[in-house]
């Protein structure tokens, strides 16, 4: 008996917001040409730390997309996150009850969680007292809140959890809700978001000793440079909606993005152990698991780092993959920041729209070392025919993630 093919899971729907855009039309209008949105700090005064620059979402106003009820149960982040999953139902041409309750989910994944609203009721706690502290600082804080909010609202009782994996969450996540499709599952919700871009939250990133100290936007974040000196933090993610291929066909879905059909993930070794770093690995498990040579990748979107160290290792993994020069490689967070668990998921959205419409974003402000043997898309955008791409993304401490999408005709 021949074993039973896998399930095919595609990307039938997408919400997305970053900092230099709103909504897929915005954020690929913004991408595409590189536009930067990295500036100075003005959800709070940074002038008293090192860092003083983000990628900051502008002119977002929750209270025009969201019934005032949820406004003070919910984080930025989850605000963020329950706007984008309206976008993506919209996008898919899907409404709540349109699939039964059991058979949709959401698996997310985040870095920090509810940040700012903590950090809100932890200052009521100190200068006011206990009796003035939200009862929803139970649960707004809490990692796995998106996706709580998200199935509260839309009546989604499936399978569903949340991925805790720093950068590399929000493959993690996909992958996760991958799994639950091909158990069977109709449809599920998959990404990432964060927006930590608060003081008690800086002060969270500023302690890993990696964000860059520059105060010129287009000179702070530049990984694969000969200058990279740290990264540029961000807010916002994606929402992506993951169906069985059969069942969005049925359905007569409007749109297919493309298929996730390759995932590998593994683990750092303990540092001076002398053994390789684990992402070389993760990328040929998610070549095997898609059954895809190296030759068929044409674009690597790379996790991009913005230290020297992180960025040899990758630039590293990369050559051993492919060969030197022998696939284009992007990193457009450079226009927006690294989002943590939000960025991957950005990069798996730029990755299908690259496919549609034939061409790779360019990795802004960066001039390629020549200690890297990459073919880095700098400068302009690149005109390409893009039927499969690579997703990188690593987390701090050790977690390292790949993501093989592939087109849907």
């Amino acid at each position: 008996m021949s074993a039973r093919t896998p399930t095919r899971t595609v990307v039938t729907g997408i919400g997305v917001a970053t900092p230099n855009g709103l909504g897929v039309d915005d954020f690929w209008a913004a991408t595409r040409i590189g536009k930067n949105a990295i500036g100075r700090i003005t959800r709070f005064d940074p002038s008293r730390y090192p860092a003083t620059l983000a990628g900051e979402i502008q002119g977002f106003v929750a209270e025009d997309h969201l019934p005032n009820r949820l406004i003070p149960q919910t984080d930025r982040m989850t605000r963020l996150a329950l706007v984008a999953a309206d976008c993506a139902f919209e996008d898919a041409g899907v409404r709540p009850g349109d699939i039964p309750e059991f058979d949709m989910g959401v698996v997310t994944a985040s870095t920090s969680g509810g940040f700012e609203f903590g950090q809100n009721e932890l200052k009521k706690l100190w200068s006011q007292g206990s009796q003035y502290v939200s009862a929803y600082q139970s649960f707004a804080w809490f990692y796995a809140v998106n996706s709580g909010q998200i199935s509260i609202r839309n009546g989604m009782r499936g399978p569903s959890g949340v991925v805790v994996s720093d950068q590399a969450g929000g493959l993690d996540a996909v992958a996760q809700a991958r799994r639950q499709i091909r158990k069977g599952s109709k449809l599920i919700f998959s990404g990432g978001f964060d927006a930590s871009i608060c003081p008690w939250g800086w002060v969270a990133q500023l302690a890993n000793g990696r964000l860059s100290t520059r105060t010129e936007p287009e000179r702070a974040y530049l990984p694969f440079d000969a200058d990279a000196c740290g990264y540029v933090p961000g807010e916002g993610g994606a929402l992506l909606i993951l169906e069985d291929a059969e069942a969005a066909r049925r359905r007569g879905a409007r749109n297919v993005y493309g298929e996730i059909s390759g995932y590998g993930a593994t683990f750092d070794p303990k540092p001076g152990s002398g053994r390789e770093p684990g992402l070389r690995r993760a990328i040929e498990l998610a070549l095997a698991d898609a059954n895809v040579s190296p030759g068929q990748i044409d674009v690597v979107f790379a996790d991009a780092a913005g230290t020297p160290g992180l960025d040899r290792e990758e630039a590293e993994a990369v050559t051993a993959v492919f060969g030197a020069g022998r696939v284009p490689v992007t990193a457009p967070k450079t226009m927006i920041g690294r989002l943590y668990s939000g960025a991957a998921p950005v990069d798996v959205v730029a990755a299908v729209l690259s496919m549609r419409e034939g061409l790779i974003p360019p990795t802004t402000n960066v001039t390629l070392s020549p200690e890297y043997d990459i073919d880095l898309v700098t400068g302009q955008p690149r005109t390409a025919s893009v039927r499969t791409a690579l997703v990188l993304a690593r987390g701090y401490g050790g977690f390292n993630s790949a993501v093989v999408v592939g087109a849907v005709d």
